[in-house]
């Protein structure tokens, strides 16, 4: 009963991390209709569609987890109960999968991401190039932050997970 508790605790954490998600998407989006409205300069304008995108693309990543895992609690209950031994192997294998997703993506491709944005940024000249690559470095950086302590979380979530299959 104890890993319930753990594994819906977990899962309320990530339904407020992916909180974050969806207020960085808001703030993008904000910062897109401030760059439209005030926005005088070329590389101001040059801003709007980029900090849309990422904001549209936040909020799309944060509600989907939102609801993925506010979902995912109302689960785990009726899978515990059901058959606990194979409630904890099936979050196991889950936890593996996604810790290696994590370390693929989230400390290989995203670093890789905004290495080659910084490098546009330096070596293209044109307004709408570096407003693309600005905004990338941003997301990209939300995202690493908030996928940090996510797999931290997980990490953790994974160590209770195989303490109790033992």
């Amino acid at each position: 009963m104890e890993i319930l508790k753990t594994a819906t605790e977990w899962a309320k954490d990530e339904v407020f991390s992916s909180i974050f998600f969806i207020l960085f998407g808001i703030l993008f989006a904000v910062a897109s209709i401030g760059f439209w409205q005030l926005g005088k300069t070329d590389i101001a304008k040059a801003f709007i569609l980029p900090t849309l995108v990422a904001g549209i693309l936040l909020l799309t990543i944060g509600i989907g987890l939102f609801f993925t895992n506010r979902a995912r609690i109302t689960n785990f209950a009726a899978a515990h109960s059901s058959d606990p031994a194979a409630f904890v192997q099936s979050e196991i294998i889950r936890s593996e999968k996604t810790i290696e997703e994590y370390k693929l993506i989230v400390f290989k491709v995203i670093p890789l991401i905004i290495v080659a944005a910084a490098f546009l940024i330096i070596f293209s000249d044109k307004p709408n190039w570096r407003a693309i690559s600005t905004t990338t470095i941003a997301m990209m950086v939300v995202i690493l932050l908030v996928d940090n302590n996510a797999n931290a979380r997980m990490e953790a979530y994974k160590e209770q997970l195989e303490l109790v299959n033992k």
